[in-house]
């Protein structure tokens, strides 16, 4: 007679019990996967889940081999980037999981767009230098050429190897977009603004750009990005447009991720996962735990600058940028310790 008056008693109880410790246990899982989405954005943190990492298309041999670059003294712990939009001569998608073209072909696509990220240990700051494609550095086996030259030569690893041997540092990781990518990739966060400073017409493009803000799709986006005809500045305006953009970009990525807009989010994940490649060093995991420490870098949190220009020239008919090498070597090194420029640190 005990028995049957003891199970009624204890059965409510841990009827109630179960599902309450199966909602918390879904609630914390559902709060870490909505942080992690929240944290998609910059330096290539676009991925937070292993199904999302699975999509990721990963390139081999992104490094070279051999000696590299060491970590200088008094290193932060951070982990650096370099991010490369090409620009392909295949009229089929190079990179992502769209691709339906290699990757690389000698002589078929060069970097146009090339960017040094510096993300801090604790992930709360990051510093990017662009370094212009028309920058006249030495080039492992080939002598001295226009930088992006070096994908056209020899690929990712030619690219890594160029970039470590100008700037004395050594790349953590590599991603790269193609134009075609970056257009799909405009258009699936349905376009974003950009605040255009002053009239201008491109006359290689042939396109007329006006003062004011502007939604762009992919197709004028990237117009905007490539244009440096046209403009007081040529490259350095080019080179700010891109920066400008990227800025306008990681807002719109970072508002489409959305815990009450499921299928939007699902839908903008897809969309970064079939337009960029990564390095195969970077691991699911090594995604995952990016997206989560970026899932508090704000906008203010980034600083972007050039790489130090001493003059133009022509050199062998064409037109080349010379760099103060030092100068850059020094604040890349200042960010890799802790003290990027302009931060205060």
């Amino acid at each position: 007679m005990t028995a049957p008056r003891q199970w009624p008693e204890r059965a409510p109880r841990q009827s109630v019990r179960s599902p309450r410790r199966f909602l918390r246990r879904a609630l914390a899982i559902a709060l870490v996967g909505v942080l992690a989405l929240l944290g998609l954005g910059l330096g290539g943190a676009w991925w937070a889940t292993n199904h999302y990492g699975d999509q990721v298309t990963r390139i081999p041999d992104a490094f070279p081999s051999g000696p590299r670059p060491p970590k200088p003294e008094g290193y932060d712990g951070g982990t650096t980037f370099l991010l490369a939009g090409v620009d392909s001569r295949s009229k089929k998608p190079t990179t992502g999981t769209d691709a339906a073209a290699q990757l690389w072909t000698y002589g078929a696509q060069r970097s146009d767009t090339l960017m040094l990220v510096h993300l801090s240990a604790d992930e709360g700051s990051a510093f990017t230098v662009s370094i212009p494609r028309d920058s006249w550095v030495p080039i492992p086996r080939h002598g001295s050429a226009k930088i992006n030259a070096a994908f056209s030569w020899g690929g990712p690893s030619l690219l890594v190897q160029t970039v470590e041997q100008l700037t004395g540092t050594r790349v953590d990781h590599f991603g790269i977009i193609d134009w075609h990518g970056f257009r799909a990739l405009t258009d699936s966060v349905g376009g974003v603004p950009v605040t255009v400073q002053e009239d201008s017409y491109d006359p290689e493009q042939h396109r007329h750009l006006t003062a004011g803000t502007h939604v762009m799709n992919g197709e004028d986006a990237l117009a905007y990005v490539r244009q440096r005809h046209g403009l007081p500045g040529g490259e350095l305006d080019r080179i700010r447009h891109q920066q400008q953009f990227l800025r306008s970009l990681v807002v719109e990525v970072r508002g489409g991720v959305s815990l009450t807009d499921p299928l939007g989010t699902d839908r903008m994940l897809d969309a970064i996962t079939r337009t960029v490649s990564m390095d195969d060093r970077m691991s699911n995991g090594d995604l995952r735990n990016l997206a989560l420490g970026l899932r508090n870098l704000a906008a203010s949190d980034a600083s972007f600058s050039t790489a130090p220009i001493v003059r133009s020239e022509m050199i062998k008919g064409q037109y080349a940028l010379i760099l103060d090498r030092q100068k850059l070597r020094e604040t890349w090194r200042a960010a890799e310790t802790g003290h990027p420029p302009g931060t205060g640190k």
